[in-house]
């Protein structure tokens, strides 16, 4: 008899197709993103216009993971998304090599080859996290988000460092072969991984679980998951966290430059400092989520969010204190609290994603992931805008960042008073079965 949970193993081989989709996305927003400033010397709108679309596609997210709830199962769209991620990666390279020699025909190609990016993107990702939300078992929940994480964004790094050695000395024709490599090889690497394990894990359901099993339609899921409280708090909660969270992305840097006077290489290196201590919050909450099972997910996305705010608040400080101030342990705390609210909240997302009245796994995963790409999309240009309007207000540099600062720290407070309380995902899919009247009245039920 099959196994109704994933096991450690299993675990891992989906944090290496999580692996694979990083590898693509680092080499489709950030490689070619530096060629079509650098080389091509187009304006920067133009990548940035490209990368917004690929996070506005991802609204699609609801409807792909719905479209994997009512499959017999999820491994198709995975593989499905994944070769669409790769061949979307290819036709971005072809319309880099493209843009040399015709700069309408290249962009009409970079937009196809974007949308796909998108596509491929929502629905092998979304279908990723309701696989792993529907198999992991509570006792692995948090472990499970930390360690899929972390194989992605060591994924991230291998394909960053691998691809910047093979690529010098840089041609477009050079580009195209290494991503048609690289696409071939996370395809590849994802359809192994996948290979049996849903068949290994397939459902044995207890009779009272029966009813879930069977999905309903895409506009009924969607309200289902938006007439459910906590679900629709939890969206709430990801859009503005994360919008704190990507605000911060692109004025981090530069705020080093402005203020302390950093050179690049000490900017990068400040970048480093935060990313360890993102992998630090992630590892520490990872653990504590298994080992101190009493304190929910939620709360210590709560506690992540307020010592994020914190952090922020420091460096609206640090803008007036100038050299005098511990930046690189401000930068490491920040990233600190942000890995562990991360992890936090998508150990969260897993576990409320398994409390509907239906098979939702899939299209609660993929309402929460649009949350978190719209975020993404706007907030970096908005933290950008922040700073300009307060500097052409003021006049002052060290205002303009303190200024955008307070109000990405204001954003994560606000966030966490949205999940203060949030009821245990598992507590509330028990109550479904023990109060199946009340829930159809659409009240929420804890447990």
């Amino acid at each position: 008899m099959s196994a109704p949970y994933l096991s450690w193993f299993q675990i891992v081989r989906l944090g290496l197709v999580q692996s694979a989709i990083g590898s693509i996305v680092v080499l489709s927003t950030s490689t070619m993103n530096r060629v079509m400033v650098v080389e091509l010397a187009l304006p920067a709108v133009v990548p940035g216009a490209l990368v917004g679309l690929h996070y506005a596609v991802q609204l699609l997210r609801p409807y792909w993971g719905h479209s994997s709830d009512v499959s017999r199962r999820r491994t198709p769209w995975i593989i499905g998304g994944m070769t669409m991620l790769a061949l979307g990666a290819l036709l971005a390279s072809l319309s880099i090599l493209l843009l040399s020699s015709s700069t309408t025909a290249g962009l009409l190609l970079a937009v196809v080859a974007f949308t796909m990016i998108g596509l491929g993107v929502g629905a092998a990702g979304t279908s990723l996290l309701a696989l792993l939300a529907a198999k992991a078992g509570e006792d692995k929940r948090s472990g499970a988000a930390t360690l899929v994480w972390l194989m992605m964004i060591a994924g991230i790094a291998i394909t960053a460092i691998s691809v910047g050695k093979v690529l010098d000395p840089y041609s477009a024709q050079r580009l195209v072969v290494v991503t048609l490599i690289v696409g071939a090889i996370a395809v590849g690497l994802a359809s192994v991984a996948l290979w049996g394990l849903e068949t290994q894990n397939s459902d044995n359901a207890p009779v009272r679980d029966l009813a879930r099993q069977t999905p309903v339609g895409f506009k009924a899921a969607v309200l289902d998951v938006w007439s459910d409280g906590p679900a629709r708090r939890l969206t709430i909660f990801v859009f503005v966290s994360m919008l704190a969270y990507n605000a911060q992305d692109l004025i981090l840097e530069p705020f080093s430059g402005s203020v302390f006077g950093y050179t690049p290489g000490q900017s990068t290196e400040l970048s480093g400092i935060q990313h360890g201590g993102v992998f630090a919050g992630m590892l520490l909450i990872g653990f504590l989520g298994m080992k101190v099972r009493s304190i929910p997910l939620a709360t210590w996305a709560v506690l992540g969010c307020i010592a994020s705010s914190v952090a922020l608040l420091g460096l609206s400080v640090a803008a007036f204190r100038g050299e005098s101030w511990p930046m690189s342990l401000n930068v490491w705390a920040l990233g600190f609290s942000n890995g562990a609210f991360a992890v936090a909240t998508i150990g969260t997302m897993m576990a409320l994603a398994k409390a509907g009245r239906h098979k939702s796994e899939g299209v609660r995963m993929g309402v929460w992931g649009a949350a978190q790409g719209l975020a993404f999309g706007i907030g970096g240009f908005l933290g950008t805008v922040i700073v300009d309007v307060a500097r052409l207000m003021s006049g002052s540099v060290e205002f303009s960042y303190a200024s955008a600062f307070c109000l990405e720290a204001l954003l994560f407070l606000g966030a966490s008073l949205l999940v203060v309380g949030m009821p245990r995902g598992d507590d509330r899919a028990a109550s479904h079965w023990r109060a199946p009247a009340t829930l159809a009245n659409g009240e929420p039920v804890k447990g």
